[in-house]
């Protein structure tokens, strides 16, 4: 039971924490002069390619993030503590008007349009995956999630990593359809819509950003 109750803990924190950093529904906006003039079959194509690229880049970065804090001396209680702030002020932006990311929204969709899949496939990690797709928040967040599943019974650990595993192919998934369907996506919700949802779950972002950083005090204490 206590493995149940865990790996449903972790799993809600993983896409709780993954989903404002990753954004696919705002990244599919950004992306979307990219894409919009690609045929069906050329736009599935790059968006699967760009689906890969992100779980690849999240995979490695959840896992490489306790070598690498390892590597710096970094304790995991002190990773909990800042991740989990980190993870408060997103969940605290979220809630409050942000100009600038608006302005930066606007900016980035003012990308010149592109034609076939030739014209974008070199594009398709950089920028479109990195870092608009996954960017430094997100490998950030992943580092924070790393240090949190960590866990000295190895089955509470191997529980712990299949959560946000689960969690980082479910943004996979939400990626691969928001991407997929842009235009539909804008016509049903429009830009609006995205930040009433993201208002919505600002919220329980800062509540997960807050257990972390608890989780990690107690720790030091």
């Amino acid at each position: 039971m206590n493995g149940i109750q865990s790996f449903v803990d972790m799993l809600f924190i993983g896409v709780i924490a993954l989903f404002p950093v990753v954004n696919p529904i705002g990244s599919a906006f950004i992306v979307n002069p990219f894409l919009s003039n690609l045929s069906q079959h050329e736009k599935r194509k790059a968006v699967t390619k760009i689906t890969l690229y992100a779980f690849s880049l999240c995979t490695i970065s959840f896992f490489a993030g306790h070598w690498i804090l390892e590597l710096f001396g970094i304790t995991i209680p002190i990773v909990q503590l800042a991740g989990g702030i980190m993870i408060c002020k997103i969940g605290w932006e979220l809630l409050s008007p942000d100009k600038k990311e608006e302005k930066k929204i606007a900016d980035e969709t003012e990308l010149n349009e592109k034609s076939t899949y030739a014209d974008v496939k070199d594009n398709l990690f950089y920028p479109i995956t990195f870092p608009i797709t996954t960017g430094a928040g997100s490998l950030s967040v992943l580092f924070t999630l790393s240090a949190h599943s960590a866990d000295k019974q190895f089955n509470l650990y191997l529980i712990n990593t299949a959560a946000i595993l689960l969690a980082i192919i479910l943004m996979c998934i939400l990626i691969y359809f928001f991407f997929l369907n842009t235009k539909k996506i804008i016509r049903v919700i429009g830009p609006d819509g995205e930040k009433i949802l993201n208002r919505i779950i600002a919220f329980l972002i800062f509540c997960v950003g807050l257990q972390i950083a608890v989780t990690g005090i107690k720790s030091l204490m």
